[in-house]
Formats: C-alpha cells, structure tokens, sequence
C-alpha cells in the first residue's frame, strides 16, 4: 500500500476518534455524554455556576469536533489541507503541554491521563513529521 494513502487512513481515523471526543463534551458539557465514562462523576455545589463554565466546555468541545472535522477533510482533500494538519498537530503538541499546569502533577502520569498525553506530545509531533515528509516526496 502506498505511504501516502496509509497516511491519509490515519489522518481520517485521528479525525474520527477527535470528532468522537467533540461530540462527547461538546453535546453533553462538563457530565459529557457518557461515551467514556458515567456522567455522574460530579456533583453541582453552585447551579449558576456550573451553567457558565458547561457552556463553556461545550464550546471547547465544538472546537474539539472542529479540529477531528479538519483532520476527516484532510484525508480526502489531503494536497489542499496538509499544511493545515500539520498545524493542528502542532497545536495539539502545545495543548498536552498545558496538562503541566495542573495542581495536582501525579494525574497526569495516571493510567487515565498518561495514554493521551503520550499521545499529544509523540504521537502528534510524529503525525507532523509524517505529513511534512509526505509533502516533500512529490
């Protein structure tokens, strides 16, 4: 199989699984839509509250379902789109460096945190790699 046409089936199965986790925050907010785990995993102290930063998340999750749409495009409309991916994970590279920011340091390298992060910051510098050499042997 051709190296180019591989890469297009991971591009498209990186922007299924991006558009799965969009859809998941970005239509059932902060509780999710319990795709990957029950959606009872928080309790409400402030109503009000809890509304401005849902909508919130739920932005974030339409953006998420935006980037797994671009990703989706580019493997049909790779030529045109290819300098976009490379952006995308570039910025998904920057993203999983932000996890650093947490409070709590010891999540990150959990069992629950670690495969994405693993994910973010080599997964997606080498989907970059991958998509630039792909744009050099024309």
């Amino acid at each position: 199989m051709n190296n180019v046409i591989v890469l297009r089936v991971v591009v498209a199965l990186v922007g299924a699984a991006i558009v799965f986790l969009g859809l998941n925050i970005g239509l059932g907010g902060m509780r999710t839509l319990g795709w990957q785990m029950s959606p009872d995993f928080i309790s409400i102290t402030n109503e009000a509250a809890f509304r401005v930063q849902d909508s919130h998340i739920r932005f974030i999750g339409g953006v998420w379902f935006g980037v797994g749409a671009t990703f989706l495009i580019g493997a049909f409309a790779f030529a045109k789109l290819r300098p976009v991916l490379v952006v995308l994970c570039l910025i998904i590279v920057f993203a999983g460096f932000f996890r650093a920011s947490a409070v709590d340091i010891s999540v990150i390298f959990s069992a629950d945190i670690a495969p994405s992060l693993l994910l973010e910051l080599v997964g997606f510098p080498l989907l970059a790699w991958w998509l630039i050499r792909a744009g050099q042997t024309k």
